[in-house]
């Protein structure tokens, strides 16, 4: 990316905040005298993906240059009016966004030169929207092997998800696309923009997957298979029971557990990880996803995607599309705690999965997003919101947590905030307060147990430290001001 505030007038709606100087600065990790490019980096710029089958948010919207809190426009960059409001009435999120972005601009710095190499990596940044940061993380031969198996998965997906596809084209194209992983002449056009180019291109992705190590081929081969004769299953069955649910979610989610466990053991970085909780990693993110995307799903077109049971749905309205009238809205909140109390049982799973893992660089990959997805029930438990817009965390709060989780105390710290703060929203009067009350104290004793917990700051209540922030962030933007004018006078100052 290049920096908008170099060389051209910034539009007025923007505010001249100037912050470029920073982008300059070395990395903690970088080492003396290698060139830029070059350097891994910082690991405290640790993963904002969802390596296990959901993500949140795009890296655009991460960094300074994102525009209005809702999703606004801004162009790259630029600090607009709404996010500087956000960052003033959260002066703690100014530096993780600052370097999240820095980290940003650095990633774009390494793509490879090989055609089929830069390809996937480019593709990684415009189809997984948050993917590429996350992998930067691992080591190369690791790296590869995950980018390739996400583009694998997300062209299976794409072939899904693409309603204009007849069941009867489709459904052998799912059951067979992990055979053509292995021809890198093969493609097959569907989807649209980004999407689309990968599947025009995909003979690039099958290039780069022929390149990798025999153990990396052999469980990304065997995990696209098994997804995508999954996903042909529920081409023509609906999901009913809670059973069909899980069963689902394991499909599309936990099965990417299972293979980046196995990708963890091929390179020999990971222990072998029990089938069960890698698949409890998968399902914790994608029940997150799939419910807080029910509007998107539900009004999809041509045809609505209806990914909530109806053994769970069906307690409280006639159809699922029901919920996103006004007139309903307490069922559709009842429904919805359901859903979110339902999510919750596999957060044990995780914390389990987690506490096991060696890798410095493999735990931010895996911990950052069900970090997120704990927070994300949070806020859509006993949220309506949820039924009128996406509910999502503020970027400042996203870039807080990549910053700040180094470490497994970090990630108990954080589920026993975040599940406090979903405890405080329950009703006792809402029809299932009792299992969700049951579901958060579970988590919070597995925490507490951990002996892990710590004075560390929190996410949630930050009022005390308010104050002391706002002078910060004051006194920044009057250093930041009075170097920019500096630099502006040294720059246009004549020699002679």
């Amino acid at each position: 990316q290049t920096n908008a505030f170099i060389g051209r007038p910034l539009p007025a709606r923007t505010c001249s905040f100037p912050i470029f100087f920073l982008a300059t600065l070395p990395g903690p990790s970088q080492a003396p005298g290698a060139p830029r490019h070059l350097q891994p980096l910082p690991l405290s710029f640790a993963t904002f993906a969802t390596p296990f089958g959901t993500s949140f948010v795009s890296p655009s919207s991460l960094s300074l240059s994102i525009g209005d809190s809702d999703g606004g426009s801004g162009e790259k960059g630029e600090m607009t009016m709404g996010t500087l409001g956000a960052v003033l009435r959260h002066p703690e999120d100014l530096m993780p966004l600052v370097r999240l972005k820095m980290a940003a601009a650095r990633i774009e710095k390494q793509i490879p030169s090989e055609p089929h190499w830069a390809f996937s990596y480019t593709m990684l940044t415009k189809v997984s929207r948050s993917f590429d940061i996350v992998i930067q993380q691992l080591g190369l031969e690791l790296r590869n092997a995950v980018c390739i198996f996400y583009l694998v998965l997300r062209a299976l997906d794409t072939v899904e998800d693409d309603t204009s596809i007849p069941s009867h084209i489709k459904v052998p194209i799912l059951q067979s696309f992990h055979q053509h992983i292995y021809d890198s002449t093969w493609h097959f056009s569907c989807g649209t923009k980004d999407y689309k180019v990968l599947m025009d291109k995909f003979h690039f992705v099958s290039a780069a997957f022929l390149e990798l190590g025999k153990r990396y081929q052999e469980a990304i081969e065997d995990i696209t298979r098994r997804m995508g004769a999954g996903m042909a299953k529920f081409i023509c069955k609906e999901v009913e029971t809670i059973e069909d649910y899980d069963e689902y979610c394991h499909y599309v989610a936990g099965l990417v557990g299972l293979g980046l466990s196995k990708l963890f053991h091929a390179s020999e970085l990971e222990e072998p990880a029990p089938d069960s909780l890698s698949n409890s990693m998968g399902l914790f993110l994608q029940k997150t996803n799939i419910i807080r995307d029910y509007l998107e799903d539900i009004n999809e077109i041509p045809k609505s995607r209806m990914f909530w049971p109806r053994e769970i749905w069906g307690k409280y309205a006639n159809k699922l599309e029901d919920f996103k009238y006004e007139e309903n809205s307490k069922k559709a909140v009842e429904c919805l705690n359901d859903m979110v109390s339902n999510a919750l049982m596999h957060a044990e799973d995780c914390l389990q999965y987690m506490s096991a893992l060696h890798d410095p660089a493999i735990f931010r990959f895996c911990a950052i997003p069900q970090i997120m997805a704990i927070g994300t029930l949070a806020l859509c438990y006993n949220n309506v919101e949820v039924f009128r817009g996406v509910v999502k965390m503020r970027r400042g709060l996203i870039a807080q947590i990549i910053d700040h989780t180094r470490a497994l105390s970090d990630v108990y710290c954080s589920f026993f905030e975040f599940a406090g703060m979903l405890k405080a929203k329950v009703d006792k009067n809402d029809p299932n307060a009792t299992l969700a009350l049951q579901r958060v104290e579970t988590i919070q004793k597995a925490c507490i147990n951990s002996g892990m917990l710590s004075r560390r700051r929190g996410y949630v209540d930050k009022g005390k430290r308010r104050f002391k922030s706002v002078v910060t962030t004051i006194v920044f933007i009057l250093l930041s001001t009075l170097f920019s004018v500096f630099l502006k006078r040294w720059l246009v100052t004549d020699p002679a």
